[in-house]
């Protein structure tokens, strides 16, 4: 297992970015979901947790057989997913991955927010229990992004927000912005396969990585969008994304499961995978 502690500061408060996270998740699936891939909410509905509270409750399907590095896809099916369950008790919120297709394979990630710009280096000591992790920051501003996914309109260094001013961050702006909060998030990453194990965990980190740096980018980009915006004005978003993306997931899935049928080739290619 790899375990490292990701901390992403924001030019915002917990309290906003409660609103600001659920509307950049939902508008980030529905803009990720193309021609049958991308991501498929099956259960969305609120849950009680006896330590933690009152919750959200979140099941989703994520389709991403071509996002997989040429070796991945030499030994999953065409039509591969993995599965995503999260509870959201903000500020605390769990989020697991795991795929029936690769059942030694899983990702768990506990993730607190609190109203400082990543200086809490005691946030985890009840979870981590003595477990050695690494601990990486996040700068939203200016690490660099994967070149599919950057858009000028979301480069933070030349953007100002209308309704906030808040925006066109320098260098070092951590450490003079006001307000600031910061996202940490525990991801531990298992595969434990003899031979690929080191290999799978170090890429898994490094797309976890990117993802983490591409939403919280956009969650700040699109403020503009969602900060006028109730947390029941962004559950009824939440909702309306979740309908209009499970239809393009779905349907592209349908047309193609009918036009292209498993094969010999798919069937021996999951036994051997799943030996």
């Amino acid at each position: 297992m790899l375990m490292k502690e990701y901390r992403i500061c924001m030019p915002l408060t917990v309290e906003e970015y409660r609103i600001g996270q659920l509307y950049m998740i939902s508008k980030h699936s529905h803009e990720q979901s193309d021609r049958g891939e991308g991501v498929e909410v099956v259960q969305n509905e609120p849950f009680e947790d006896p330590t933690h509270g009152s919750g959200q409750f979140t099941e989703k399907r994520v389709y991403l057989n071509s996002k997989l590095p040429s070796w991945a896809r030499a030994v999953v099916p065409k039509i591969f997913y993995v599965t995503e369950k999260a509870w959201n008790y903000y500020p605390y919120t769990v989020t697991e991955y795991t795929c029936s297709f690769l059942p030694k394979f899983s990702i768990h990630i506990e993730t607190k927010y609190e109203d400082n710009k990543g200086c809490n280096d005691n946030i985890f000591d009840t979870e981590l229990k003595d477990q050695e992790r690494e601990v990486c920051f996040v700068d939203i501003v200016y690490d660099e992004i994967p070149e599919r996914y950057y858009k000028e309109s979301e480069d933070l260094r030349y953007f100002r927000s209308e309704k906030t001013s808040r925006g066109m961050l320098q260098e070092g702006w951590r450490d003079t912005q006001d307000p600031i909060m910061c996202s940490y998030k525990l991801v531990s990453v298992k595969f434990e396969v003899w031979g690929l194990q080191t290999r799978v965990e170090q890429f898994v980190h490094k797309v976890v990585r990117d993802v983490l740096l591409l939403g919280h980018r956009q969650a700040f980009a699109w403020v503009d969008e969602w900060i006028d915006m109730t947390l029941d004005d962004v559950r009824d978003y939440e909702r309306q994304m979740h309908e209009k993306t499970n239809i393009k997931v779905c349907h592209e899935q349908q047309e193609h499961s009918a036009t292209n049928p498993p094969t010999l080739d798919d069937i021996e290619i999951h036994d051997k995978a799943s030996t």
